[in-house]
C-alpha cells in the first residue's frame, strides 16, 4: 500500500508546488528595485517587532516566569510563518469568495512568484507583498499572550495560536485589505493594521483573560510586578524601530507617503509617551519609565490605522488621545471591571487600536493620501461612521471567534496551569529553564528538582512537569 500511494503523493506535491516555481522564475515587467528594497527592509523591521515584543513582555512579569513568556511569543514566529506559506496567505489575500475570505487557490504559495499582483501593488513581486503581510500575521496572535500572561500551557499556545489565526486573522485580513473584502468595499480605512491587528488581538486578550480568570494572589501578593524595567525599555525601543516598517512600509513604496507615515508614527508616539508620564505623574505622584513604555506602544499602536491618512497636527491629537484613554484602560477600567489582563493587551492594543480607527474618521485627509477620504474635521462625516462600522465588526468577531477557539482548545488540552505550577513559576515547571539561575537558593533548587539533597553545582534538570 505504501509504494502505491507514493507515487500519487509526489505527484500531488509537484502539481502544487510547480506553477509557484514558474511564476517566480518568470520576469515582471512593473518591478520598482527602490520600492522592492524598502519593503524587503520593513519586512524584516516589522519581524524584529516580535522579539521586541518578547523583551517588553518578559520585563513586565515575574522573574519566574520570563522564560515562559517570551517563548510563547517568540515560538508564534515559526507557527505563523509556516501556517501562511500553507494556507493563511490564500485566506487573507487570495481570490474572493463572497466578500468574507480568500479562496485556496494560493496554497503553498501556488501562483505567487516574482509578478505583482495589481490589485494590492503594482511596483513589487506578490511574494514580497505576502512576506510583508506575513509579518503582520506573525505580530497579530503574540499580542494576545499580554492577555494570559503567566497562567497558559503551552501546550495550549501553540493550539490556539494555530486555531486563531486561521479562524479569526485570516478572514478579518481579507475583510478589510483583501480584493472584495466588505469592509475594504465599503471604504473603511486602516492604513496598517487598527483593526485587523490590534482590535483582534486586544479583544481576544481580554476574552481568554476572561475565560481563564484571575492570576492567584492578583490583588493580594505585592509581587506581583515587573520584574525587569530595563527589559521593558529594550522592547519598547525595538517596537518604536519596527514600527516605522509596520506603518511607513505599509505604503508599499518608497514614495513620499511612506515619509509621512514615518514622520506622524513618530510623532504620535512621542506625545502619547510624554502625556501617559504627565497623566500618571499627576495620579500617583511619579512618573515612571515603564509608564513611559507603555505610553509609546499605545502611541504606536493608535496612530497605526491612521499613518498613511493623517497629517503631523493630526498625529499628535491622536497621541494625546492615545496616552490618556490607554492609561485609563491599564490602570482605572481594568480594576474597575475586574479582569486579568495581565500586560495589558486590551487596555493598550484594544482600546488604542480602537481610538485610533476612529480617529483615522475624523482626521484623515485626500491631501495626504489621495487613494483614501476626507474625514469629519474635512467635511465628510460618513467616514467616521464607516470607521465606527469597522471597529465593531472587528469587536464582535474577534470575541466571538476568540471564545469559540479557546473552549476548543481547552476541551483538548485544557487551558490553564494548576495552582501548584503556577506558584512555584512556570519557566520551571513547563520547560526546565530560568532566567536567573544564580538568584535560586539552595531550598528553591531543592523543591523545583525534588532531591533530597540538592546541589547548586548540579546542573537544573526539569522535575518531569507537563507543559
Amino acid at each position: 500500500m505504501p509504494k502505491r500511494w507514493l507515487p500519487m503523493a509526489v505527484a500531488f506535491l509537484a502539481a502544487l508546488l510547480a506553477p509557484g516555481i514558474c511564476l517566480a522564475a518568470g520576469p515582471a515587467a512593473h518591478l520598482n528595485s527602490g520600492d522592492e528594497a524598502w519593503v524587503l527592509a520593513s519586512s524584516a523591521l516589522v519581524l524584529v517587532m516580535t522579539p521586541g515584543l518578547a523583551l517588553f513582555y518578559g520585563g513586565m512579569v515575574r522573574g519566574k516566569n520570563v522564560i515562559t513568556t517570551m517563548l510563547q511569543v517568540f515560538v508564534i514566529i515559526g507557527i505563523v510563518s509556516v501556517q501562511w506559506v500553507l494556507f493563511g496567505y490564500s485566506l487573507a489575500f487570495g481570490p474572493d469568495w463572497h466578500h468574507v475570505i480568500g479562496t485556496l487557490a494560493w496554497v503553498g504559495f501556488r501562483h505567487v512568484g516574482a509578478a505583482p499582483d495589481p490589485a494590492y501593488a503594482s511596483t513589487i513581486p506578490n511574494q514580497l507583498f505576502a512576506v510583508f503581510q506575513l509579518m503582520f500575521a506573525v505580530i497579530t496572535p503574540a499580542l494576545i499572550v499580554g492577555g494570559f500572561a503567566e497562567r497558559m500551557r503551552f501546550k495550549a499556545v501553540l493550539i490556539f495560536t494555530v486555531l486563531w489565526i486561521t479562524v479569526v486573522y485570516d478572514p478579518l485580513a481579507h475583510w478589510v485589505w483583501g480584493a472584495g473584502g466588505w469592509l475594504h468595499q465599503m471604504g473603511v480605512l486602516d492604513f496598517a493594521g487598527g483593526t485587523v491587528v490590534h482590535i483582534s488581538s486586544g479583544v481576544a486578550g481580554l476574552v481568554t483573560a476572561i475565560l481563564l480568570g484571575k492570576r492567584n494572589g492578583l490583588g493580594h501578593d505585592e509581587h506581583i510586578r515587573a520584574h525587569n524595567v530595563p527589559m521593558v525599555l529594550i522592547g519598547t525601543a525595538l517596537l518604536w524601530f519596527g514600527w516605522f516598517g509596520f506603518n511607513a512600509g505599509s505604503s508599499l513604496a518608497a514614495n513620499p507617503l511612506a515619509v509621512s507615515a514615518f514622520l506622524v508614527t513618530n510623532t504620535a508616539t512621542a506625545a502619547a509617551s510624554m502625556t501617559w508620564v504627565v497623566v500618571e505623574w499627576w495620579r500617583t505622584g511619579k512618573p515612571t519609565l515603564i509608564g513611559a513604555c507603555a505610553g509609546a506602544v499605545s502611541g504606536l499602536v493608535a496612530i497605526t490605522p491612521a499613518s498613511g491618512y493623517v497629517g503631523p497636527m493630526g498625529s499628535i491629537v491622536i497621541g494625546i488621545g492615545a496616552g490618556v484613554i490607554c492609561y485609563l484602560g491599564a490602570s482605572v477600567i481594568k480594576n474597575r471591571f475586574g479582569y486579568d489582563d495581565a500586560l495589558d493587551a486590551f487596555g493598550g492594543h484594544g482600546l488604542g487600536g480602537t481610538w485610533g480607527a476612529i480617529a483615522t474618521g475624523i482626521f484623515a485627509e485626500v491631501a495626504v493620501n489621495s487613494s483614501g477620504a476626507n474625514g469629519l474635521l474635512y467635511g465628510n462625516p460618513k467616514q467616521l461612521l464607516l470607521q465606527v462600522v469597522g471597529v465593531l465588526a472587528a469587536w464582535i468577531f474577534s470575541a466571538a471567534g476568540t471564545y469559540v477557539v479557546f473552549k476548543v482548545t481547552d476541551a483538548l488540552v485544557g487551558c490553564r496551569v494548576t495552582p501548584e505550577e503556577e506558584e512555584q513559576g512556570l519557566d520551571a515547571v513547563l520547560h526546565g529553564e530560568v532566567a536567573y539561575p544564580e538568584q535560586m537558593t539552595v531550598e528553591r533548587i531543592h523543591e523545583w528538582v525534588g532531591h533530597d539533597q540538592a546541589d547548586p553545582a548540579v546542573p537544573l534538570v526539569k522535575g518531569g512537569a507537563s507543559a
